[in-house]
């Protein structure tokens, strides 16, 4: 009996730390608990009902009416208004209020704040956590540091349809890897903990399906099988709950039929109940009054009523809620119950964000506020440089045609060449251009002679009239998109003047940042303008060309492709891009990154995407004429496939070794490579698992990301990898939405890229 009441002390004492933190979790809960509804039973109803208002300063709601609403409690947050003394008088506004609640603040912070990190393609082509993370912990720390408490980030979005402008926000087609990415952000933004200054709340978006609108046009519905959401869309945003995120922002579009911010299925029964989703559910910019536009609610009032009965909380930019809530209330067609669960969560993020505790938490006092807030000492420039150089994917290097040599005589061409404005990218929250460095400026500062550098801007991003009103907003100074007022042919001919004196060619070409946006869905992914035949042109001076890309999409670039000696995908890589470009230009960096995302070799062949399902009739590369799944006038497969990326050192993979043949559930399979570096240069490199189920009772991917490695190693340096995979590796949701693995044969695929793997099989019993 000594001996078992022994056992039980020690086993109580080794628990006792997990004990003590979920009685510690529990009492924190209660307290905030308690907190919470005793507020409630104190507040009016117009109180409440101003809690559920997120609003911007604007010509729908002036600053002085939104301050007049602050102090009156009629308002629970604002957004898009940033810096330390503006965003201190609304709080002083909100604390003269007969219960003294405050306001949270909010902002765009996608991919830094005043520093810009590359947009989120060109984070999820570094394959590294580690990057990722330093970019939300920044961007964190910036925001906080300008008064901010919330920032609507990440953005989430599965996209395969690179038509869709905001594919630029986003991590790319794969919901593993995105998944992973957002848990990352999520974590990194928010820190170990939420109410300490340097730490935001994260409101991950758009939820759900906003990366799938049909034909790739920005605000269009999504109709879409529920195992397919499940399988391919829904795990980012699953992540992020996961993960432990403070918000969620609602899609504007529609979904099967029923608009995300009156969807109740959407909110309450998935997001609510299967989910267990703990935090605040925000719409996004007008969306309750979009619902008018989208035919489910014929009045304000209804739209106000569909979307507070769905489950939103908050209703951002709009008036509805302030304008239609208390007759709704009144008329008993929305009850307080509903009201009052959204007020909740609305007290709830801003206990979270120790906001009750010390209203000023991230605004400080002004006698702390900084003299200049544009102040380099601000900046994280080190940082910044060191991730865009991980984001950076080369395409193509015929004949070893980088790195550029220091000494030899360089012809910088393209309209994107000088734009410090472009290579923020877009959502550059509120960083300057006047601190980004230029493709431009970073090879001149890394040239030991700027006298060899020769520039000409061969043509303007776009000539079309109807894009440039469309980009270039009356009024704004500078104006988005630059027009040189000199002729197509002039600027032409003097940068192929200017490429004959050098001894390689650097075209710096794509899309400006206006192009890769919201609402910016292009129908074409070519170069724009007169870009192409800028190309052609320097080709055929027959100097070495170098292809430096700065796009917020995939491009059908095959012709350029062909013509180039060498191709870097930069994407827009933020403050220090410029340096970060010339660091792998010339060799001082050796680029690692990988794409995250398929390119297409033609509009035509969108939606594109490695992780397809396989067909009837799959193509078949032996027998060409065979009746198969594809197109007869063009090439079957990508341009450049997902995982792709090069480096200036080699790799090889050796075949793959499996532990076992067969997998019993509840067991492991490992499954390893050895892999070498070939060349003459350290490099680091992306190892990447794949698995494919190879019969089911529906049909799956041809292939399914599932791990990877990146791994650095000297030149001549080999290194075996592991990989372990469980039965959890091979579930997904079945017709009946059923998670769960099936016995049967299964490829475990291993290589380089998603398109050039090595084999093995092994049977799930």
């Amino acid at each position: 009996m000594r001996t078992i009441a022994w056992l039980m002390l020690i086993t109580f004492l080794a628990s006792a730390p997990v004990v003590a933190q979920r009685l510690s979790d529990q009492t924190s809960a209660a307290a905030k608990a308690h907190f919470i509804e005793n507020l409630l039973r104190q507040m009016t109803t117009e109180e409440k009902i101003g809690q559920l208002r997120l609003n911007c300063i604007g010509v729908q709601s002036p600053r002085e009416q939104l301050l007049e609403e602050a102090a009156a409690s009629r308002l629970g947050g604002i957004f898009y208004a940033v810096g330390r003394a503006d965003l201190r008088e609304f709080q002083d506004a909100a604390l003269r209020s007969r219960l003294k609640i405050p306001l949270f603040f909010a902002y765009d912070v996608i991919h830094g704040h005043r520093t810009i990190f590359p947009i989120g393609i060109g984070l999820a082509s570094t394959w590294d956590t580690g990057a990722i993370t330093l970019a939300g912990r920044i961007a964190a720390q910036e925001a906080s540091a300008d008064g901010l408490d919330m920032v609507f980030s990440p953005m989430v979005d599965i996209t395969r349809d690179p038509r869709w402008g905001r594919a630029s926000e986003g991590w790319g087609e794969d919901a593993w890897l995105s998944a992973l990415y957002t848990s990352t952000m999520v974590q990194a933004l928010q820190g170990s903990t939420l109410g300490a200054a340097g730490n935001v709340m994260a409101s991950a978006k758009h939820f759900a399906l906003y990366g799938a609108p049909e034909g790739g046009r920005d605000y269009n519905s999504v109709d879409m099988s529920l195992p397919r959401m499940y399988q391919d869309y829904l795990p980012p945003y699953h992540a992020a709950v996961k993960a432990g995120v403070g918000a969620m922002m609602l899609t504007y579009i529609a979904i099967n039929g029923v608009p995300a911010t009156s969807n109740t299925w959407l909110i309450r029964d998935l997001l609510r109940k299967q989910w267990r989703f703990k935090g605040l559910i925000i719409s996004d910019f007008n969306a309750v009054a979009d619902l008018v536009s989208h035919g489910v609610a014929s009045t304000d009032r209804e739209a106000a009523m569909l979307a507070i009965r769905a489950g939103l909380n908050m209703s951002m930019s709009d008036t509805l809620f302030r304008d239609e809530l208390p007759g709704l209330l009144r008329s008993g067609a929305v009850s307080q119950e509903e009201v009052d669960d959204a007020v909740r969560e609305v007290l709830g993020a801003k206990y979270d964000l120790g906001l009750f505790a010390d209203p000023y938490l991230r605004i400080g006092a002004a006698k702390d506020d900084p003299a200049d807030i544009h102040a380099e000492t601000r900046m994280h420039r080190e940082q910044a440089r060191d991730v865009a150089r991980k984001s950076l994917v080369l395409l193509k290097n015929q004949r070893n045609a980088l790195p550029l040599d220091k000494s030899a005589r360089i012809a910088v061409v393209g309209p994107l060449a000088k734009s410090r404005l472009d290579i923020l990218g877009n959502w550059s929250s509120i960083a300057t251009s006047a601190q980004a460095v230029s493709v431009y400026d970073g090879i001149a500062h890394a040239l030991d002679a700027p006298d060899r550098l020769l520039y000409a801007r061969g043509a303007d991003v776009t000539d079309d009239p109807r894009i440039l009103d469309y980009l270039n907003v009356p009024g704004a100074n500078p104006a988005d998109v630059e027009v040189d007022p000199r002729s197509p042919t002039r600027m032409l001919q003097e940068a192929v003047d200017v490429a004959r004196q050098a001894d390689v060619v650097v075209a710096v070409v794509g899309e400006s940042r206006g192009m890769s946006y919201e609402g910016a869905s292009r129908a074409s992914l070519g170069l724009p303008g007169y870009q192409a035949r800028l190309i052609s042109a320097l080709k055929a001076t027959g100097k070495p060309l170098v292809l430096v890309l700065m796009n917020g999409r995939p491009l059908s670039i095959g012709k350029e492709h062909d013509m180039a000696d060498a191709v870097l995908e930069t994407w827009y890589s933020g403050t220090e891009g410029g340096n970060a470009i010339a660091d792998v230009l010339f060799g001082d960096y050796n680029p690692s990154g990988k794409l995250p995302i398929t390119f297409p070799r033609s509009v035509g062949q969108v939606p594109t995407y490695y992780n397809h399902l396989n067909t009837s009739k799959p193509p078949q590369a032996d027998a060409p004429r065979a009746v198969a799944s594809r197109y007869i006038d063009e090439q079957n497969g990508p341009l450049y496939p997902f995982g792709f990326g090069l480096s200036y050192t080699q790799f090889s993979l050796s075949d793959i070794t499996l532990t076992r043949q067969s997998l019993k559930r509840g067991e492991v399979l490992g499954a390893s490579v050895v892999l070498k570096n070939t060349g003459q240069r350290a490099g680091e490199t992306v190892v990447q698992l794949y698995l494919r189920d190879i019969s089911a009772s529906i049909s799956r991917p041809v292939k399914e990301l599932k791990r990877y490695q990146k791994i650095l190693l000297q030149a001549g340096e080999e290194r075996t990898l592991y990989f372990n995979l469980s039965e959890e590796d091979l579930k997904f949701y079945n017709a009946q939405l059923e998670h769960a693995a099936e016995a049967g044969a299964f490829s475990v695929m291993i290589g380089l890229d998603s398109r050039d793997v090595k084999e093995r099989r092994f049977e799930l019993f």
